[in-house]
């Protein structure tokens, strides 16, 4: 089975590859190249005449190929390689009509733990929301940020005793409207230096949080792991990271107790299923990063049922906007109406807070018909929040 055609398709604020065979089956795969999905359109086309006349099913060896041709990494790489790998183990789940999971080592559990994204530019705000995902029967909330989700626009102020001490006060606030029943995944979008992170770790440990997310930027290991070797409170980090090399740099550090492989950057299916076997051996279990679309979604779930160490699948809410423009756009949107499932054919459903493992051959989900002329294609904006004296800060 050969590819004929390796095809970019921009939807929304989502690009997706869609890999064509000489017997008809075709895959999609996405990247998750956040604001860089421009140049990672551009990685792909570079790729595409590599791929075009090679078997598809030598998975492995053309994510290989493409991972050493150029000695050079980086998100838009990284997301492009992604996408081809899904789409490539898609159709290898369609030709062999089975799910893409099967072909991965089978079934480790018949369904799956998910935690639902909350949101909050106040503290009532974001306790209403932790309140509604317990009472959709979720039994566990992320994207959960203490320091909450305010407009990036909006110039940031506030002294450190109060900015700890607030944060702390919301998850006790969140703590007793839910009670012990619900874990908190809390999101620190690396707003915090290693010294504060420890003092908020410590504070917070008494609502016993499930982890701390990305308490620091993740550009030096070492400061991960200052805070793991702080605290007493699981920190989960990984998203922002590409490689199984630097997978293996944090567990050697004992900086992480949750690895957060973000499939749309970590190599794909593929990637993701090397990072998953070295975190089992250093007895560390994976939550996948997933704040893309239902397209990523059907790729973490063959992750998901397929691997021992999962811990828990970050499910968003595909029945509105990308979590990326939710979180990160100036407040604008133009779409509020936009449904992402009204991209594709199926959708995952959640009961009780599980997914029930799906049959559906490859990952399962297919772009609907002239997709990308009905929702076209928008690049992310840069916004980047600055503090009330005009320098950078990170959210």
């Amino acid at each position: 089975m050969k590819i004929t055609d390796v095809e970019v398709i921009g939807v929304n604020r989502f690009l997706y590859v869609k890999v064509h065979t000489d017997e008809g089956v075709t895959g999609i795969g996405e990247s998750g190249a956040w604001g860089f999905l421009d140049a990672s359109r551009e990685v792909v086309n570079s790729f595409k005449s590599y791929l075009i006349g090679k078997d598809a099913l030598q998975i492995e060896h053309h994510w290989q190929y493409m991972y050493r041709c150029f000695h050079f990494r980086g998100a838009a790489i990284m997301g492009a390689i992604s996408a081809i790998d899904i789409a490539l183990w898609d159709i290898a789940g369609k030709w062999f009509g089975v799910p893409t999971y099967v072909l991965l080592g089978g079934k480790s559990r018949n369904k799956i733990r998910t935690y639902y994204h909350v949101i909050g530019e106040t503290t009532e705000q974001l306790v209403a929301d932790c309140v509604k995902a317990k009472e959709l029967g979720y039994n566990a909330i992320g994207h959960l940020s203490p320091f909450l989700d305010e407009p990036r626009g909006k110039p940031y102020f506030m002294p450190y005793a109060q900015m700890i001490n607030e944060a702390v006060e919301r998850v006790r606030l969140i703590r007793e409207a839910v009670g012990d029943e619900m874990d908190l995944c809390l999101e620190l979008h690396r707003r915090l230096k290693p010294g504060e992170a420890v003092a908020f770790a410590h504070a917070v440990e008494k609502y016993r949080p499930f982890f701390l997310e990305d308490p620091t930027t993740p550009d030096n290991f070492d400061s991960m792991a200052l805070i793991a070797n702080k605290t007493n409170v699981p920190i989960a980090t990984g998203e922002r990271i590409h490689t199984i090399q630097e997978f293996e740099m944090l567990l050697s550090r004992n900086a992480m107790s949750y690895a957060r492989p973000s499939l749309g950057v970590c190599g794909g299916i593929t990637g993701a299923k090397k990072i998953a076997a070295i975190a089992e051996a250093h007895g560390v279990q994976i939550v996948p990063h997933n704040p893309l679309s239902p397209v990523s979604t059907a790729a973490c779930i063959q992750i998901a049922v397929a691997v021992d160490n999962l811990a828990i699948l970050e499910f968003p809410d595909h029945e509105t906007l990308s979590a990326t423009e939710r979180f990160t756009s100036s407040g604008v949107n133009t779409q509020d109406t936009f449904k992402q499932s009204d991209m594709v054919d199926w959708v995952p459903k959640t009961v009780d807070g599980f997914i029930d493992v799906p049959e559906r051959h490859g990952i399962g989900i297919e772009l609907l018909e002239g997709v990308e002329s009905k929702f076209p294609y928008k690049r992310r904006e840069i916004n980047t929040r600055l503090g009330i004296d005009g320098s950078v800060i990170d959210q």
